[in-house]
């Protein structure tokens, strides 16, 4: 039995699934050869995921592949009702609504685990964990996972660091057909496509700072750059401060670009990277906003104790009136803003990202049975596979080595 909002919303969901679907010719032929082969006949898959439209199909996917579909959402904020209600009219088993309480998010991660999955499809770990905490007897049910994110891989290697992580994970992140699009393309313009509606503000000629310049940040930079903006990069890693600098970003502490920056995201996978001594450093109106997994990038509890009041600026924005007489503005509660103030990456973006979700998931079926490592990469195989769909799909070709060519590169004697 689903928790949702309303039933009645599910007409309106699914006319989003269908347009995102219909944007997703990989992950369409990937559910035709699902619907034939059934690799997941008679396995439970349990899903958390910002629960939206692309996400929606991907669950369908699974079902046309014979699972039985348990699915929440990954962040109090991104799920959208309409979607959910959509999913559950389609005989999938959905345990989410959107503005959860962090008490109600846990019982709807408890729900889609208490079946005993088989599967888990996991978005920052909160599944996986749960699972080692809380329903460690269903551990031996479970064949392996899948984690989307890199704030999941980050715990699941020390997880597994620890010698605490009991089933197999497919990295998904780090597959080339996810970050180098999704993290990339897919964060740069998601996050800037919310943060513009949300604010209804100009971007051209202000400064955006950027802390981190991993794939995400790499994207939300080069996209703030082609909308005009100054960008400040801030960073931990020396090698990828460099490459900010030679893409051509000023790099510096936090603490130099607060005083300066217009607007500021943060894309780290780590906790207190803007702090309340940087709050009060900032401009009059200066816009705070998180694109990280998590909310404790943005030092929001920090921003609560020192505010003197707050106020409702525009639906998705909190101004804190600071005890310096300035203030702050801070978009979506500090959650992920691209979901929890937009509609997340764009459906050709995800068509890549969910096929390797979906691919990553049928290797883990077909190796059920054996000792796979805890730790697992997607094989290069699904990636050449996903890159071959996209380009056909997008009317593109490649060349193909001659067999003389394939013998030169392969030989020492040159």
């Amino acid at each position: 039995m689903s928790e949702i909002r309303n039933p009645a919303y599910a007409e309106a969901g699914v006319r989003k699934i269908d347009w995102a679907a219909s944007h997703m010719p990989v992950l369409q032929s990937i559910c035709e050869d699902f619907e034939e082969s059934r690799p997941f006949e008679g396995l439970k898959v349990a899903i958390s995921v910002h629960l939206e439209a692309k996400t929606a199909y991907l669950a369908c996917v699974f079902k046309a592949g014979g699972a039985e579909v348990y699915a929440t959402g990954s962040n109090v904020l991104s799920t959208q009702d309409d979607v959910a209600a959509a999913l559950a009219s389609l005989g999938i088993n959905v345990y989410a609504w959107h503005a959860a309480t962090e008490e109600e998010y846990r019982h709807h991660l408890a729900c889609v685990l208490a079946p005993g999955p088989n599967i888990i499809i996991d978005d920052g770990g909160d599944l996986v964990n749960m699972m080692h905490h809380d329903f460690r007897d269903l551990i031996p049910g479970v064949i392996g996972g899948c984690e989307e994110t890199t704030t999941g891989i980050i715990r699941l290697l020390a997880m597994d660091r620890a010698g605490e992580l009991r089933f197999p994970m497919m990295l998904v992140n780090d597959a080339e057909m996810k970050h180098l699009f999704d993290n990339r393309y897919g964060t740069g313009q998601s996050v800037w496509n919310a943060i513009n509606k949300t604010t209804n503000l100009v971007t051209a000629g202000k400064r955006v700072v950027v802390a981190g310049y991993g794939w995400c940040g790499k994207g939300v930079a080069m996209r703030a750059k082609g909308l005009g903006a100054k960008v400040i990069v801030t960073e931990v890693d020396p090698v990828r401060a460099i490459e900010a600098v030679m893409d051509g970003f000023d790099v510096m502490p936090m603490k130099e670009a607060a005083p300066v920056g217009d607007v500021f995201v943060t894309v780290t996978g780590c906790r207190g990277v803007i702090t309340p001594e940087h709050m009060l450093t900032m401009k009059e109106g200066a816009i705070l906003t998180n694109a990280g997994h998590f909310n404790v990038e943005v030092d929001v509890a920090g921003l609560e104790k020192i505010a003197v009041r707050k106020e409702m600026r525009r639906d998705n924005i909190v101004g804190y009136i600071l005890p310096n007489g300035r203030s702050v503005n801070l978009i979506g509660e500090g959650r992920l803003v691209n979901l929890a103030a937009g509609d997340g990456h764009p459906a050709e973006i995800m068509d890549m990202s969910f096929a390797v979700q979906s691919l990553a998931a049928k290797y883990l079926a077909d190796h059920r049975g054996e000792k796979l490592p805890m730790i697992n990469r997607v094989p290069a195989g699904i990636d050449r596979e996903i890159a071959e769909r996209k380009l056909r799909f997008l009317g593109a070709g490649i060349d193909v080595l001659t067999p003389e060519q394939e013998t030169y590169i392969r030989s020492f004697d040159l």
